[in-house]
Formats: C-alpha cells, sequence, structure tokens
C-alpha cells in the first residue's frame, strides 16, 4: 500500500515534457534545411523566431511563411543486463507548426509569429515494464509573438517581440495495485497551462556577403492552475486518492543565441550557437488542493544544466526555379545523471538536415525540409523512482511549407 504514494510522482513527469527531451526546434522550413540556423542569416518571415532584428532588411514588403513538420520518433528500451527484456515505444507522429507574417514600410517592420515550440506525443503499452512510470503523455504548446523591427541605419536593425506561451497536456500512467479482476489502476492528469515572455535581437549586415546577429529569448514561467488529477484505484483504497485539482509552475530555460552568415553568387553559409539556460529547471513543486495520508503536495529536484547546441548549414540556388540546402548540429543534452526517466530519455544528439525550395510563381514558392536525429545510446538509474534502464531514440521529420512574397 505504501507503494501507492509513487502515484504522486505522475505529475512531475507530465510538467517534465516541457524540458529538454520534448523541445522542438523545427521553427522555419528553409532554416530546417540549413542545421536550424537563422541568427544571422535572413532567409524568410521566420526571423520572428530566430532574430526579430533581421525583418527589416526583407526584399519584400509582405512576407507571409506557412509551414509543419511531422516527427515520426523511435525510442527503445533495455533492461539492466543480465535481464533480456525489451520495449518500445508506440509509434505516433507529432505535428509542430509554424505561421509568421511580416510587412516593412519605411524604417520599421511589424510582424507575427505563431509556432510551436514544446510538444510531443509518448505512448508505451499499457503493459510495459514501466507502466508505473508512465504509459501516455500528450504535450501541446503554442507561442503567439507580436514583433516590431526598426532599421538604425543600412547596416543595424534591432527588434523585439512579446511572447503569450499557451498549452494543454494530458497523462496516463498505471498505479501499483490491482481490482479483483487483476487490472491495474491508472492516474491521470489532465491541464492547461500558460505564461508570458519576449525575444529581442540585434541583425547586422556589414555588407553584401557578410552578416551576423544575436538574439535573446527569455525564460518563460509556464503556470497551471486547477490542473486535474483524476485516479482509478479499488474502492477500499478510493478515499487516499481522492479526485483532486493542483497547481504548479516550471521556468522555461532563457536562450541566448549567435550567428554568422556568409552570401557569395549561388552560395549561402550559416553557423549558429545555441545557449540554453536550463539551470532554472532545478526543481518542481506541485500543490495539490486536496491532501491525504498518501497524497502529498510534492517538491522533486530536477537538477538539469545547462545546454548548447552548434549549428552549421548551406544553401545553394541551382537555377532560378530551385534552391538546395544541408546542414548538421549537434544538441548536448540537459538532463543529469540520475534523472532520465522514460517520458524524456534524453541524451545528446546528432542532427542532419536537407531541404529545397521550388518557386511556383512570381510571389509564390514551396519548401521542403527533412531532419534526421540519432540520439546517443544512454543508460542511468532514475534516483527518485530507481528504475533502471538503457535507451536509444532516432527521429525522423518531414517537413512542408508555403512561403507567399508581395
Amino acid at each position: 500500500m505504501t507503494r501507492l504514494v509513487l502515484i504522486t510522482s505522475f505529475l512531475i513527469l507530465s510538467l517534465e515534457s516541457f524540458a529538454g527531451g520534448f523541445q522542438i526546434n523545427l521553427q522555419g522550413q528553409k532554416q530546417i534545411g540549413m542545421g536550424h540556423t537563422g541568427t544571422g542569416l535572413l532567409l524568410d518571415g521566420s526571423f520572428v523566431f530566430f532574430n526579430p532584428g533581421a525583418g527589416i532588411f526583407l526584399d519584400r514588403r509582405l512576407t507571409v511563411n506557412a509551414g509543419m513538420s511531422l516527427l515520426k520518433p523511435r525510442v527503445v528500451y533495455l533492461e539492466p543486463a543480465p535481464g533480456i527484456y525489451k520495449a518500445e515505444m508506440v509509434h505516433n507522429t507529432g505535428t509542430p507548426f509554424e505561421l509568421y507574417a511580416a510587412w516593412r514600410f519605411g524604417r520599421w517592420a511589424a510582424s507575427v509569429g505563431v509556432y510551436t515550440p514544446f510538444g510531443s506525443r509518448a505512448q508505451w503499452e499499457d503493459d510495459w515494464k514501466g507502466q508505473f512510470m508512465i504509459r501516455e503523455i500528450d504535450l501541446k504548446t503554442i507561442f503567439v509573438q507580436p514583433t516590431v523591427t526598426f532599421r538604425v541605419n543600412d547596416h543595424v536593425g534591432i527588434g523585439a517581440g512579446f511572447i503569450y506561451a499557451t498549452g494543454g497536456f494530458k497523462l496516463r500512467k498505471g498505479v501499483p495495485t490491482q481490482n479483483q479482476a487483476g487490472d491495474y489502476g491508472e492516474g491521470s492528469l489532465d491541464g492547461s497551462a500558460s505564461g508570458i515572455g519576449f525575444n529581442a535581437g540585434i541583425y547586422l549586415r556589414f555588407n553584401d556577403v557578410w552578416s551576423a546577429g544575436i538574439s535573446y529569448r527569455s525564460a518563460v514561467n509556464v503556470s497551471v492552475e486547477n490542473g486535474s488529477a483524476d485516479f482509478t484505484v479499488p474502492s477500499s483504497l478510493a478515499e487516499y486518492f481522492p479526485s483532486t485539482t493542483f497547481t504548479t509552475s516550471i521556468k522555461l530555460p532563457q536562450v541566448m543565441n549567435a550567428g554568422l552568415g556568409y552570401s557569395t553568387g549561388r552560395w549561402k553559409v550559416a553557423a549558429d550557437f545555441n545557449w540554453v539556460g536550463w539551470h532554472s529547471y532545478d526543481s518542481l513543486r506541485i500543490d495539490f488542493a486536496d491532501n491525504t495520508d498518501k497524497l502529498n503536495d510534492i517538491a522533486s529536484a530536477r537538477e538539469y544544466k545547462d545546454s548548447w547546441i552548434a549549428r552549421v548549414g548551406v544553401q545553394y540556388q541551382a537555377t532560378g526555379r530551385f534552391t538546395f540546402r544541408a546542414g548538421c548540429y549537434f544538441d548536448k543534452s540537459p538532463v543529469s545523471a540520475g534523472y532520465l526517466t522514460p517520458e524524456t530519455p534524453d541524451a545528446d544528439r546528432l542532427g542532419f538536415t536537407a531541404g529545397t525550395t521550388v518557386i511556383l510563381g512570381k510571389n509564390l514558392s514551396v519548401d521542403l525540409s527533412l531532419l534526421f536525429v540519432e540520439g546517443m545510446k544512454r543508460t542511468d538509474t532514475n534516483i527518485e523512482t530507481q528504475f533502471s534502464g538503457t535507451y536509444k531514440s532516432r527521429l525522423v521529420a518531414p517537413g512542408f511549407g508555403l512561403t507567399y512574397q508581395f
């Protein structure tokens, strides 16, 4: 019966999905093709995300971009030796999207972006070995960012945008107690969250060849109010696990970016470095509206560490109609040893990208991208749950989008 206290830990896992393992870097189809670079090289309206200072240098007065990627992850779990148990995450497809619109007038540009920087779905079979850790989680977040850019002179642009974050999630996990039919119980979580932040940047266009940029996205404190927690347990235990509500918050990290761009003839080359301040996610606290002897408020250590991503990309304009791109990056995991979970089986990652743009008409073009991510194999034992295992992940994400310029 004392093991039922573990059910409360599932609330921690639900919000942890906002963190490193579910951070989505798919915010522009052209940029994805070039290793998701864009801080120091302007390509289209996705500057709203990459560098708000760049928008004043758009070639066209009006630019609209819309796109979507299809995330197809594969995660495999192996129990520690000498065990031979193996499980694979149920195959699902995530659909992060982006929408940007920018209007340039005089020395000013006004723009707005709607994008999904965090979110995914992870599902394991209900009867898998780690069902008391996780059965299923479904996370969705949307950032809305109105932005203003000002041209200081022919070489410098500065910009800033306000971020409103909103989202929702669901989570299911098994409860280690059985009814008369032998079925394990279940705990489920459902909630919505919101928060605010900002994005700012400086873009430097030295000449027709070289450009550079720096940008800063603030931390966003995401709060959940009156989330619902429901438990399915034998009637003899129902009083210890009542359906109730909870509140909590988590600080999504600040991000600092620096980038360099090089353009000559038909070629463009970009390099970006992203520093992600994950140290802000050192703990998570859950406050239940109703407490019992078995359902207490929670303060759980996360101990995330700052991480970084190095990126490089190249673009070649083959003809007046076709442009091709390629890129790669290395993404350092923020998850410390002892804190790995099957909800976020995060590890260092290598990403390889490709993309193309096809001009359809004077004002319209289609953008295609492809991302392949290879996660490093990682073995760990979680300090809080003592759940051990080895995880190996891989992801393929094709993407498509449309660009309209006038």
